[in-house]
């Protein structure tokens, strides 16, 4: 079966759905199981919405999914009502990104009214990143990451919790919104620290947090590195503490070609991410006679 196919068997499954839920408010159905005609009409609107997934119109997808959604509530079925919900964000993400956030919100709302806080923090994630990528709008992104953490926090998802704290602590280093960024920085760095297993990463948390504050001064960076070092010994054993000490030297010498130097050195075994490279520009710009480029 082709789309158009498609689409006009799921049209008839919604003008089906609709009878059964105008029959459903007749008086003599209300006296014999007005609900269970509600029931079908949810099944079918979600058959509706299938149909308009496999032939590709999404909008159609995510209304089917709502309309579906609205007779659950109805019927006081919350967590089907949650799942149609989520299903309707997950088609409007291929169509309408806004719509989208508005039934994965629609889903939030009934998931924590049921206590389901894990659940709600995923969909958080999910909302987060369409604003990421779809709409650009950061602040908004950074807003869900730090709702998503707080309910991962609460239900002792401490690793989940990390995750999205990292995300907001790149996005607002971004933003130059550094005090923010160093204080999970060191936040996540301290409890990595404590764990056999992420003890590895907590000099790349610390040697983050050292990068935000060397974008506030540079003397600010100097102690920052002296109480990571003395927080976490193996920080000094590490090539990001080395590289660090070779930036402060060459910012308080205003040497750009020593840091350019220390940098490309750095990059050759570690490749710089974007996140690392805008940082690194940022402060090589406080040092007068600077040319543009890092590398």
């Amino acid at each position: 079966m082709d789309n158009s196919g498609k689409e006009a068997e799921a049209m008839a499954l919604l003008a089906e759905a609709e009878r059964k839920v105008k029959n459903s408010q007749s008086f003599f159905s209300g006296l014999f199981g007005g609900s269970s005609k509600i029931e079908e009409a949810c099944e079918i609107y979600a058959r509706a919405a299938n149909m308009f997934k496999m032939a590709k119109n999404w909008s159609a997808a995510g209304n089917a999914f709502c309309q579906a959604a609205q007779l659950h509530l109805q019927l006081q079925s919350k967590h089907d009502a949650a799942t149609c919900f989520v299903d309707a964000g997950n088609a409007f993400k291929k169509a309408d990104p806004q719509e989208a956030i508005n039934c994965l919100m629609r889903a939030i709302e009934i998931y924590t009214d049921m206590g389901r806080f894990t659940i709600a923090a995923k969909h958080h994630i999910s909302i987060a990143e369409i604003y990421e990528t779809e709409l650009v709008d950061i602040e908004k992104a950074i807003a869900h990451y730090e709702q998503s953490a707080d309910y991962y926090k609460g239900e002792e998802s401490n690793s989940s919790a990390n995750k999205c704290l990292l995300k907001v602590a790149g996005y607002a280093a971004q933003l130059e919104q550094y005090q923010k960024a160093i204080d999970i920085y060191e936040q996540v760095g301290t409890n990595a620290m404590d764990s056999p297993l992420l003890k590895y990463s907590a000099k790349d948390y610390f040697f983050k947090a050292a990068l935000c504050h060397f974008c506030i001064d540079m003397l600010n960076a100097k102690l920052a590195v002296q109480k990571y070092e003395d927080l976490f010994p193996a920080f000094s054993d590490s090539r990001e503490y080395k590289l660090m000490k070779k930036l402060l030297e060459a910012h308080e010498e205003q040497n750009v070609d020593s840091y350019t130097e220390a940098v490309k050195e750095y990059d050759s075994i570690s490749r710089l991410d974007q996140w690392l490279t805008t940082m690194l520009l940022r402060i090589k710009k406080t040092i007068q006679g600077d040319e543009e480029d890092l590398r």
